[in-house]
């Protein structure tokens, strides 16, 4: 079982940046693959970039070259920095981690909150 706490959500003027937390416990977090997903109200769940276990990143287009992922393995987080922000980012932001060795197992944490506005 892993438990993931998101943290760093917050009101940011547009063009701002803020930088995202998920601490994870409870498990190997060098088994998972990590991810950020946002929803937004009256949408769905979208991802918006994931790294490997390895350290491979990948970004949804509304977040490449705005956002980077990235982990640290010994401190068992990962990071979301959004720069440039948008009033369209605005949403709740959540850490999504995926087992990918043994037995396939998700989870999710609880969400942060990421309101863009002036």
């Amino acid at each position: 079982q892993v438990q993931l706490v998101e943290s760093g959500g917050n009101l940011v003027q547009p063009g701002g940046s803020l930088r995202l937390s998920c601490a994870a416990s409870g498990a190997t977090f060098s088994f998972y693959n990590m991810n950020w997903y946002r929803q937004a109200p009256g949408k769905e769940r979208e991802l918006v970039a994931g790294i490997s276990r390895y350290g491979v990143a990948n970004y949804a287009d509304s977040a490449a070259g705005r956002f980077a992922i990235f982990r640290d393995n010994v401190k068992n987080m990962v990071y979301l920095e959004m720069n440039n922000l948008k009033p369209e980012d605005t949403a709740v932001y959540y850490c999504n981690a995926v087992k990918v060795v043994g037995d396939t197992r998700v989870f999710w944490g609880q969400g942060t909150q990421v309101t863009v506005s002036s």
